[in-house]
């Protein structure tokens, strides 16, 4: 018999991809959209769609008693939903934390819990203040700077305060590939020939292509331990700015690039003009907490843990990533 997977967040971008990969891996996939989510990349007929109400417990206890009375109860869930933008700060608590503990707490109260829960945090959880590099591990302190941030990290910290609940906490640095929009911003700049750098002083960045952390998020389903968490990278201890710049004109064809160094001060300030003069309904790349993301200096992060326990290692280093990256953006139509 086929295991189930129920995947939330499945009509975003890493959503998509975990949907694509548990087909092809032979589950019987449910994937947990809202009503208004896109399914423009979710049109394999084998896909099972479930919609939950996460802010009414009552209701939602009676659409998964609901489900399981049907169907059966899942025997694995990845719990991807959540949001990485929103121009009210308490969007990200709602629905990054109390949705999760709101969907944890009914699983448990109505005796569905399943065999592994796939939490899908971020390295944002776990922010260093220094500006020297080194690699953040999970035997600190965290110190979270942004809303973002500390909506997954109290996240986590629930997960934690539950006895035996069977979680795994997936914590990825920046993900970028084919379907992304934030980085693809980038992209389009590079495209006209401008190289950004946010910050005078050195900036180590991580990356992880989207098909890595698709793999990752399996390896956990099979060997990561019970209440662990992993970070996740492409391997590469770390990359500035201007690398990515360079690859992404490469995989481009592009050979100059014109270097712009931006103040943090005035990233700053763009950064809340941007979100002050949006429209509500729709949030810009620029916002109050993507600057606290932006000035922050170090990204690299200990994975010999990832790799121990779940035997992940990347598939794409950057290079190879931006070059399918940029080669889908062009067959696609994204890149005019």
């Amino acid at each position: 018999m086929r295991k189930k997977i129920l995947i939330t967040g499945a009509g975003g971008f890493i959503g998509s991809y975990l949907v694509e990969e548990a087909l092809n891996r032979g589950f019987e996939v449910y994937a947990g959209v809202r009503s208004s989510t896109s399914l423009e990349y979710l049109q394999d007929e084998r896909i099972n769609f479930i919609t939950f109400d996460f802010a009414n417990r009552e209701k939602l206890a009676e659409e998964i008693n609901e489900f399981v009375k049907t169907n059966g109860k899942w025997d694995y869930i990845v719990h991807n939903m959540g949001v990485t933008k929103a121009l009210n700060h308490s969007m990200f608590d709602k629905i990054n934390y109390a949705y999760l503990r709101i969907f944890v707490d009914t699983l448990i109260s109505t005796g569905n819990v399943p065999e592994k829960f796939i939490y899908m945090s971020s390295l944002s959880a776990w922010r260093s203040d220094t500006k020297e590099l080194y690699d953040i591990n999970d035997k600190e302190h965290p110190y979270p700077s942004s809303a973002y941030g500390r909506s997954k990290f109290r996240g986590e910290l629930y997960l934690r305060s539950l006895k035996g609940f069977p979680f795994v906490a997936l914590r990825p640095t920046g993900v970028y590939g084919p379907r992304e929009r934030d980085y693809f911003e980038m992209v389009k700049l590079i495209k006209k020939g401008l190289d950004i750098t946010v910050g005078f002083e050195p900036q180590y960045l991580t990356f992880i292509y989207v098909k890595d952390l698709v793999k990752a998020v399996f390896l956990a389903l099979e060997k990561g331990r019970d209440g662990e968490g992993y970070f996740l990278t492409d391997g590469v201890e770390c990359y500035t700015q201007k690398d990515f710049g360079r690859l992404v004109a490469n995989a481009l064809g592009k050979k100059m690039l014109l270097p712009i160094t931006v103040p943090l001060g005035l990233c700053e300030l763009v950064c809340n003009l941007s979100e002050k003069f949006a429209s509500s309904k729709k949030i810009p790349v620029l916002n109050r907490d993507k600057y606290q993301i932006l000035k922050q200096r170090n990204w690299t992060c200990d994975t010999s843990k990832a790799k121990n326990d779940l035997g992940y290692v990347a598939d794409y280093d950057l290079e190879k990533g931006v070059n399918e990256c940029i080669a889908w953006y062009k067959e696609n139509g994204w890149l005019k």
